[in-house]
């Protein structure tokens, strides 16, 4: 009965809460796994151990994350999710610190928390960015016979937020590549993707670096590719021109054999004829004789 009677006493303070904070609104930077503290202070400190404290979470179906009242936590109307992960410092209360810890922080802690107390009408907001890294992978996604160099391919899913993708040589020198492909999954998490064209060079070694500024993470894959895997180009490629050339002189040879070959059968033809008219000039001048 206690219980309900705090939760309806809750629900008016809520209702009466002043739009005055307790001090500027701050970011707090976390990743999957780690505890951290919402901070929460009252100004001027005072003793909070017998106040109550209220977190809570804007747009959480059950929205209080953490409740004190009369010197003890009361589990009523705290979300399921936040169950066991709460705690305020007992010794801190005292000089007004109501700070909350969260243990184990999870993707979906991410957001931003409200810290109320009733007695002073005084709410104070802060913004969760809890941030989750995973490590990159490199495969080998073709040749490019075009600049006898070989096209590398790297991914990484599940991160938050949305993160970058480098490539860098063994100098830490960025390679020209295609805007990397970023998409988002159902679980709110982004996953990218890029590739990479690299040609041969006196050391073959190369980086694919995925990182995130807001939260500070970044994650790096290496990769040798051997000199065999490059395609050579052949020394007795024929330039375009040349062989244009060439077709011209052999198009050239064929009209001129053709040419002669004809003017051969031609005279091969005339030949008879002219073997013929001299035996009928001998005929007619023997007849003559007699």
């Amino acid at each position: 009965m206690s219980d309900l009677v705090l939760g309806f006493l809750l629900l008016m303070f809520s209702c009466k809460a002043s739009s005055q904070e307790i001090a500027p609104s701050l970011s707090v930077r976390a990743m999957v796994g780690d505890d951290t503290v919402l901070p929460c202070h009252l100004k001027p400190p005072k003793d909070a151990t017998q106040m109550t404290v209220e977190w809570g979470k804007p747009g959480l179906q059950a929205r209080f994350v953490f409740v004190r009242h009369g010197g003890k936590e009361h589990l009523v109307n705290q979300n399921p999710a936040y169950r066991g992960r709460t705690s305020l410092s007992a010794d801190k209360l005292k000089d007004g610190d109501v700070s909350l810890r969260l243990s184990d922080v999870r993707h979906s802690d991410n957001g931003r928390y409200r810290c109320y107390i009733p007695e002073e009408e005084k709410e104070y907001f802060v913004e969760l960015l809890v941030g989750l890294a995973s490590s990159a992978g490199i495969s080998l996604a073709g040749l490019d016979e075009g600049s006898s160099g070989v096209v590398l391919d790297c991914k990484s899913t599940g991160w938050f937020p949305e993160p970058q993708l480098l490539w860098l040589d063994r100098e830490g020198n960025v390679l020209p590549a295609g805007p990397p492909e970023t998409s988002r999954g159902p679980d709110g998490l982004y996953s990218v993707s890029s590739r990479v064209t690299v040609e041969k060079r006196h050391n073959n070694n190369f980086t694919c670096r995925v990182q995130q500024k807001d939260i500070n993470q970044s994650r790096e894959t290496h990769v040798h590719v051997p000199d065999d895997f490059f395609v050579v180009r052949s020394n007795c490629s024929v330039p375009v021109s040349l062989t244009v050339v060439l077709c011209f002189i052999l198009i050239v040879a064929v009209v001129v054999f053709v040419w002669k070959w004809r003017q051969r059968k031609v005279s091969t033809k005339k030949q008879p004829d002219n073997e013929d008219e001299e035996q009928r000039q001998l005929m007619a001048e023997t007849k003559d004789g007699y």
